[in-house]
């Protein structure tokens, strides 16, 4: 079973994209390009963000 965790080896900011990226297998590019063009276009991705980022445990505090 996969989690959702952010990540503490590819990581920008704090993790939340290359994430995101690990659970969906996806690269972590696309999610971040994803990110920054709804923050241009409608700005809910920077308040999605911060709540990944507090919701969202780090890679090595999984058990």
């Amino acid at each position: 079973m996969k989690k959702l965790y952010r990540s503490t080896k590819d990581k920008k900011l704090v993790g939340v994209c290359s994430g995101l990226a690990s659970y969906f297998n996806l690269d972590p590019a696309i999610i971040r390009i994803i990110f920054l063009l709804t923050a241009l276009v409608w700005g809910v991705s920077v308040v999605i963000y911060i709540v990944c980022w507090i919701c969202m445990p780090e890679e090595n505090s999984i058990r």
